[in-house]
């Protein structure tokens, strides 16, 4: 086989590859113009499903689909900039979590907003001052985000999509392991070190800020001072991995949610998430919940927090499998209104993809 040779087939292939890629592009421009007319969101979520789905699908090998995939996110970012540019916000600063994951959905094209608070990003969402933001909603570890759970009982915002990301936790400094006195870092991350960090520090200030990325930001401007962060977050503001992967276990995950004005339309691969507050009566929970069983629904999370309104109500925050627009899912709620003093959709959307 002559390297050469092959080389200029790859080079032949890059340039139709590239030809392809202008031609879906001005497409691309067309559609954007058509929604502009219509006043229609650039991000729709159900689409972007459908698209990454049949990608997977049409994929004969030898790629795997996460390149492939990688692939369309990067050319789905470059073509909401070509329609409209997509303004993202989320919890800041950059290499944030939450920054890393909503980079890992909307790509290098979109505009970030890096807001102080996860309330800060409802609020903005809410006054349409952005088309989405991004919340971590849970952690496979840690249980789920009581900002984001007490964030959706006052604004009025749509969960459109939902969002997977692998949690890599990392200590970082600009001082030797030995001279760290401080570690910051948000209470969820500490509550997924714990171990390690007992492990390995006898004496070691735990002080809690309001994101990871914050943490890193502080480091950097603080003698022997460590942060619990992202490698992005390291890259950003020179600081050094004193030790990588410092999670207390190997599969931790979280999922962040995208939030929006604007419902999605139903892919045949949905959730939705609801606040409910039950009845005051014997046995309403269970009646309630009893509701999505007897109509073959699914029930994928619960989770609860306080009533700030009543003393010791509380609000259950419920994600099940399948579509509202469904007629299983209409059924259900139908039927679980009949035990709770408030049930309140707050999207169906796209579940996360798998991606092998």
């Amino acid at each position: 086989m002559d390297l050469e040779k092959l080389r200029a087939q790859i080079d032949s292939l890059d340039k139709q590859i590239v030809k392809l890629l202008n031609d879906r592009a001005n497409v691309v421009v067309q559609v954007g113009q058509v929604k502009n007319a219509q006043n229609a969101p650039v991000y729709a979520p159900d689409r972007e499903h459908k698209i990454l789905e049949r990608v997977q699908q049409l994929n004969e090998g030898p790629l795997p689909n996460r390149c492939l995939v990688a692939i369309y996110r990067e050319l789905m970012s470059g073509s909401f900039a070509l329609e409209r540019r997509l303004r993202v916000g989320c919890l800041g600063p950059e290499g944030s979590f939450s920054h890393v994951a909503a980079s890992s959905k909307f790509g290098a094209s979109a505009e970030y907003l890096t807001l102080p608070d996860i309330r800060s990003v409802f609020d903005h969402v809410a006054r349409r001052h952005i088309e989405v933001g991004v919340v971590p909603i849970e952690n496979s570890i840690g249980g789920g985000v009581i900002d984001t759970l007490d964030a959706f009982l006052e604004m009025p915002v749509q969960i459109c999509a939902e969002i997977r990301l692998a949690i890599h936790h990392n200590l970082l400094a600009k001082c030797p392991l030995e001279n760290v006195k401080k570690v910051y870092s948000r209470p969820e991350v500490f509550a997924q070190c714990r171990n390690w960090l007992s492990g390995t520090f006898e004496r070691v200030d735990i002080i809690p800020v309001a994101s990871s990325a914050k943490a890193a930001e502080l480091a950097a401007k603080e003698e022997n001072c460590a942060a619990i962060a992202s490698i992005m977050a390291a890259e950003l503001h020179d600081l050094n991995i004193l030790c990588e992967n410092i999670e207390d276990y190997p599969n931790n995950e979280t999922r962040f949610l995208v939030i929006s004005q604007t419902p999605a339309k139903p892919t045949g691969n949905d959730k939705t998430s609801m606040l409910v507050t039950t009845a005051h009566k014997p046995g309403a929970l269970v009646s309630m919940l009893d509701a999505f069983r007897q109509n073959s629904i699914n029930l994928t999370y619960i989770d609860s927090r306080p009533n700030k309104k009543q003393n010791w109500e509380y609000n259950f925050f419920i994600d099940a499998q399948g579509h509202v627009d469904e007629s299983a899912m209409k059924a259900a709620l139908d039927a679980a209104r009949q035990h709770a003093t408030q049930l309140v959709v707050l999207g169906s959307y796209p579940q996360a993809l798998d991606v092998l």
